[in-house]
């Protein structure tokens, strides 16, 4: 496991430093401005070196465990198309239904791979709305420094605890791929993960999650602690734009993680992120053998409180009176 996972910290690494190169001889930046967090111009597009390292992982272990081909192939595919369109996204915006277009797609197809391999009929439903929420809930919280790649690290470290044959080694994977993009990325940009990576972290987890349930009947609602933070913080931001009647689909920074970071900075906010998370993925290692009857009261006061903790930041800055001014993302 070790060689493992230096070897995906070292595509993840290798691979963010050239697509830097890449994007600055491009000219593929994110420029300043009212709906973007940072002040500095910052190239974008380092995440496809996290879709390398998980389709180098997905391959090598397809051709180890013959049992998992169908599946392995369905996982690699629905990285491809994802990455693809946020690659293309990356380079020449898209409207924001060709993507999610894709992702529907990728849904069904990645759900009808877990019907085939597991015969769960719930599992494989749940699949697609699991897909479609974490592909964009990804690319939603991917907004100031290290906060998606942290996160995805220790969702990740949990996935793979719970998981089972080849998908530990998928899970230990993507948590590598991270690792090795996080240097440029936390706590200062040198490059942002881009569409091309968040997207694709939100599929890869989604799908580790519906495998894990399926496969080893791991209870589903142990899986949402450490998700908590980035779903509660999108479900609650993104209602709220609904109820107003914004545009809810288009970019923005009202956000509690982006309200918080204008007022105390990324490091801080991206760390008590984690902390967070932290104590969920805790929480999964020591209820491992808890009787299911457990896992609602727990996952309730969890949710309960992270939704005060969003409201509580959200009037933060009603309170300061700072309003929706642009957030700075540390990049220079």
């Amino acid at each position: 496991m070790l060689g493992w996972l230096i070897l995906h910290s070292g595509i993840g690494a290798a691979g963010t430093w050239l697509a830097r190169r890449y994007a600055v001889q491009r000219d593929l930046l994110d420029h300043p401005g009212d709906r973007r967090s940072h002040d500095v111009a910052t190239p974008r597009g380092g995440g496809i070196a996290i879709v390398v390292a998980l389709l180098v992982a997905a391959i090598a272990l397809a051709l180890r465990d013959p049992t998992q081909s169908v599946l392995m192939a369905a996982f690699a595919l629905g990285v491809v198309l994802v990455a693809g369109v946020g690659w293309v996204d990356d380079h020449e915006p898209l409207s924001p239904w060709i993507r999610f277009s894709v992702h529907v797609l990728v849904a069904v197809l990645f759900a009808l791979a877990i019907h085939h391999r597991f015969g769960v009929a719930w599992v494989s439903l749940t699949a697609v709305a699991v897909v479609l929420v974490l592909t964009n809930v990804w690319n939603f919280m991917d907004g100031i420094n290290g906060i998606a790649a942290t996160q995805a690290v220790l969702v990740a470290a949990a996935l793979a605890f719970v998981g089972s044959g080849a998908w530990v080694f998928v899970g230990a994977a993507l948590l590598a791929a991270c690792i090795g993009f996080l240097p440029f990325n936390f706590p200062r940009a040198r490059i942002f993960m881009g569409d091309v990576g968040s997207g694709t972290i939100g599929f890869a987890i989604a799908a580790l999650g519906a495998i894990a349930t399926a496969g080893r009947g791991i209870d589903a609602g142990w899986l949402l602690l450490p998700l908590s933070a980035f779903l509660v913080d999108a479900g609650l931001t993104l209602s709220r734009r609904v109820v107003r009647g914004e545009r809810w689909w288009t970019p923005h920074t009202q956000h509690a993680y982006q309200v918080w970071a204008r007022r105390s900075g990324h490091t801080v906010v991206t760390l008590a992120y984690a902390a967070w998370t932290s104590v969920g993925v805790a929480v999964i290692v020591a209820a491992e053998d808890l009787p299911p009857a457990f896992m609602l009261p727990i996952c309730v006061a969890w949710y309960m409180s992270a939704a005060v903790a969003w409201w509580a930041l959200q009037r933060m800055e009603n309170s300061t009176g700072m309003g929706r001014v642009p957030m700075k993302k540390k990049s220079e």
